[in-house]
């Protein structure tokens, strides 16, 4: 019996392209050809392409193979950001897709899946798509984006990190080839450092242009609203300073946002800081500026990096996890793992979600993926040690030996222009159904689900005994809305009396005050002006002159 064909075939296919190749660099003109011959028709390939960093340089030149060489891929791309993911499919180059979030491609990726352009394998959290890639997802082929190389193919990812270990390792020692695009190729003491070593990686090649990174978590707070605000002051003062929440994530949005710039403000006003919010896996948020800067923040584990955010990072090695070159040292996997196991409590938006709590960002039209919602925003029944938010939220089931569980929050207006938020029946079922998925496309189940707050106020949902008791509690910070005409005025007396639900005046929170005035800052360049000038606005958020 033959025991290495993999490493026989991996051999082949370098043998094919070695003619295009010095050593372990390609050159950059024949990355088109050199693709052709290393790629087989129905392999499995890891496409770079997380929230921040793209591997657009591959992922264009992919988009170019001839599609008689190379056809029938199953693409493995965490996050659809670029036109090029979804054109593979157009032009007949892929088959497959699995990925974990799709972002900006969420409506053609909607309707591509209704012509039948595209076969989706699943939609994934980002951990169990990397969990795949070492189980029965192991890519055959691997491209993926760095800073900087050497000829020996070490690679310097910088402030960039995220998830090319994770991606890279599992080809490498399962005998894919893994083809890195760099920025710049350079002698190796001129490395700042070595993030992935060179025996990991097969072939660079210089990228026509640096790879491109979007400032995916940036929010201008001259765009947040009141009724953000009003949730933010409710969030601090009726969940993290009633449950004592240290370890924390706060998802995208105007939300975490607006709780972020009140921490310096009304936070400090309650007397909070050392108390709440110290330690957090995020990305470098630079709303959280102003926080880190008035001594609330101890540490920070990021996922991945921001635009402008990267000198900031650098001053800051107390707070950040930063290499000896200063640079930020971020890792999605760790991070992601991080937001399972060690923090107590997840902060998240949503679209839409039923009368059970179920959530999802899966909407018609709209076929957005999960990101890491799923892993911060669920409860793992692996986790042992204990906190005081943690087990304030008691056993997930009745007589069970668990001495807690983590808080997962979310946040969603009682309706928008769209219509009621809370709705009897996800849209995200049918689609499932439509789309042949054995399981509907939900982001964080009802299960899960310990806190939703609304402008109306806080439902504690760990409160109730089932989904009936969850319905009413959504119902009763809902009102004005199909699911509030479940609760009847005298009910929703009691559930306030009992703690189950809480007003702003439950609070003593006056909504008349939720207004910017409270904001730590009113704009980024507010934000930039805190950090010393070591933050720097992106390009796309500043203000045009007049």
């Amino acid at each position: 019996m033959v025991w290495d064909n993999e490493r026989r075939s991996k051999r082949e296919r370098m043998d094919a392209g070695k003619r295009y190749a010095n050593g372990k660099v390609v050159s950059t003109p024949e990355i088109v050809p050199f693709l052709e011959e290393v790629i087989r028709p129905g392999d499995r390939v890891v496409l770079e392409g997380c929230n921040q960093k793209q591997a657009a340089f591959l992922a264009g030149a992919l988009a170019q193979v001839d599609p008689g060489k190379v056809h029938n891929l199953n693409m493995i791309i965490p996050s659809i950001s670029r036109d090029e993911h979804l054109d593979l499919f157009e032009k007949g180059i892929a088959e497959e897709l699995n990925f974990a979030f799709a972002g900006v491609q969420s409506l053609r990726l909607a309707q591509m899946l209704a012509d039948e352009k595209l076969r989706i394998g699943a939609i994934h959290t980002y951990l169990e798509l990397y969990g795949r890639l070492y189980v029965d997802l192991t890519p055959h082929i691997c491209l993926i984006a760095a800073d900087r190389a050497d000829k020996d193919g070490n690679l310097y990812t910088g402030y960039n990190t995220e998830e090319t270990p994770m991606l890279t390792e599992a080809a490498a020692f399962k005998n894919g080839i893994v083809i890195a695009q760099v920025n710049d190729i350079v002698n190796s003491k001129d490395l700042p450092r070595v993030d992935i070593p060179g025996g990991w990686v097969d072939y660079v090649v210089k990228a026509s242009e640096p790879y491109p990174m979007e400032p995916l978590f940036t929010r201008d707070p001259a765009k947040i609203q009141d009724a953000h605000i009003l949730m933010g002051m409710m969030v601090i003062k009726g969940i993290y300073a009633k449950h004592q929440v240290k370890s924390l994530n706060h998802g995208i949005g105007y939300n975490g946002a607006a709780i972020e710039l009140l921490l310096p403000t009304f936070g400090n006003f309650l007397g909070l800081k050392g108390q709440i919010c110290t330690h957090w896996v995020l990305n470098p948020h630079p709303t959280l500026i102003p926080a880190i800067e008035d001594g609330w923040v101890k540490q920070v584990c990021a996922f991945g990096g921001e635009l402008g955010m990267d000198r900031y990072t650098a001053a800051r090695p107390d707070i950040f996890f930063t290499g000896p070159d200063g640079a930020l040292r971020s890792n999605r996997a760790v991070a992601q793992i991080a937001g399972l196991y060690g923090m107590d409590l997840f902060l998240g938006g949503t679209l839409q979600m039923d009368y059970a709590g179920n959530s999802s960002t899966v909407t018609n039209g709209r076929l957005s993926g999960y990101g890491g919602a799923p892993n911060m925003g669920n409860s793992t029944g692996g986790r042992r040690h204990s906190t005081k938010a943690w087990g304030d939220m008691g056993a997930p089931v009745a007589g069970s030996l668990a001495s807690g569980r983590k808080l997962v929050v979310q946040m969603m207006k009682s309706r928008s222009k769209f219509g009621p938020g809370f709705v009897p029946v996800l849209d995200a079922v049918d689609i499932g159904k439509k789309a042949g998925m054995a399981g509907a496309p939900v982001m964080v189940y009802g299960e899960d689900v310990t806190h939703v707050v609304t402008e109306q106020g806080i439902a504690y949902l760990y409160q109730a005994q089932n989904a009936e008791e969850r319905a009413r509690l959504l119902g009763a910070v809902a009102q004005g809305t199909p699911i509030g005409d479940l609760v009847s005025e005298a009910e929703i007396k009691a559930m306030r009396k009992a703690g189950q639900v809480a007003y702003p005046q439950d609070l003593a929170i006056s909504p008349e005050a939720a207004n910017k005035d409270l904001l730590a800052a009113k704009s980024l360049e507010e934000i930039s002006k805190i950090s010393g000038g070591l933050y720097q606005v992106p390009a796309r958020f500043q203000k045009k002159p007049e």
